[in-house]
């Protein structure tokens, strides 16, 4: 829960102890925006905020589902001059991401990783209740071999956010939620599982 301005703070407290991290970020939006009505901290803004502050180490950061509306007519641009891997929703159609999670492996090495999911990576056919639904995102079966494709890696935090249970009815975007950041538990290090 929470909106992704959270993670914000919470990298800040990482880098403290580990100095800049390695970053999995699972999003329907790059969250690199620099402003929105007139407001430099807010959901779209979070990892412009964590460069500026040397927070992530962007050689280490990787975007996966990225699509969808934007307020720039190159909404990649700013990621890429940063050195971040942005996997566009489209590259992940109708394929098995446990490729890419290996290449995501060895992109991390054993470094501090922080792993930060947003619930409209997923496509609103999974998970309506999120304040900014995009369409032909990620399904849940990619969510999980993402998060399990983080197993072993050296990871010091992860978050999932952007549930908003009141849009949706039904209550699977917030069972989906509880048991993605239960996948997430599940791979933090000296976690045993069956």
């Amino acid at each position: 829960g929470g909106d992704h301005t959270i993670t914000y703070p919470i990298l800040q407290a990482v880098a403290e102890k580990h100095g800049p991290v390695g970053l999995v970020h699972v999003d329907a939006h790059t969250d690199t925006g620099d402003r929105a009505l007139g407001e430099k901290i807010y959901h779209g803004t979070p990892f412009r905020r964590c460069v500026e502050e040397g927070l992530l180490d962007c050689s280490r950061v990787v975007q996966i589902g990225i699509r969808g509306s934007s307020y720039d007519p190159d909404p990649y641009k700013y990621c890429q001059d940063q050195g971040f891997r942005v996997v566009p929703a489209e590259d992940c159609w109708r394929k098995s991401l446990v490729p890419l999670m290996g290449e995501v492996r060895k992109q991390m090495g054993d470094k501090p990783v922080y792993i930060s999911f947003d619930i409209d990576g997923l496509d609103p056919a999974y998970a309506p209740g999120t304040g900014t639904p995009e369409i032909a995102g990620l399904t849940p079966a990619q969510a999980l071999e993402i998060i399990r494709g983080c197993k072993g890696l050296n990871i010091v935090g992860c978050d999932l956010v952007e549930v908003a249970p009141m849009y949706d009815v039904s209550g699977n975007t917030a069972l989906l939620g509880a048991n993605l950041l239960f996948e997430m538990l599940c791979v933090l290090p000296g976690v045993k599982t069956m």
